[in-house]
């Protein structure tokens, strides 16, 4: 068993329920990890035989473009995407965090994070 991590992927969308979120948009991160057995390609050194992060990225930025309202719900539709389209992976968990949120207050970010395992 391994893990593989994205961290930190920056990415600027249109979350939120304030017009001015929908509007303008505001700065996110996202961290993704998921768990997969990496044996085989530790040993075989083949792409095909591990999870590709190019893949688990494009997720991420095709999620994230999808607007939506609550940080939770894009955060489940990236760990459904995940394990629907990657049979090798047996756990993910991604955090989404909105940077500078407009709250009233001094904060750097507010963030969820989600983990669903097969």
């Amino acid at each position: 068993m391994g893990k593989i991590k994205l961290k930190n992927i920056r990415i600027h969308s249109n979350h939120g329920c304030l017009k001015e979120e929908m509007l303008i948009g505001s700065d996110y991160r996202v961290d993704l990890e998921i768990a997969a057995n990496l044996e085989r390609p530790a040993l075989s050194d083949k792409l095909h035989e591990t999870v590709d992060y190019v893949h688990l990225n494009n997720i991420v930025k095709e999620e994230m473009m999808v607007r939506s309202n609550l940080l939770e719900h894009v955060a489940k539709r990236i760990c459904d995407r995940v394990l629907e389209e990657l049979n090798e992976v047996s756990e993910v968990e991604v955090e989404v965090a909105k940077i500078n949120p407009p709250i009233g207050g001094d904060v750097e970010s507010v963030s969820v994070k989600l983990r669903f395992t097969r």
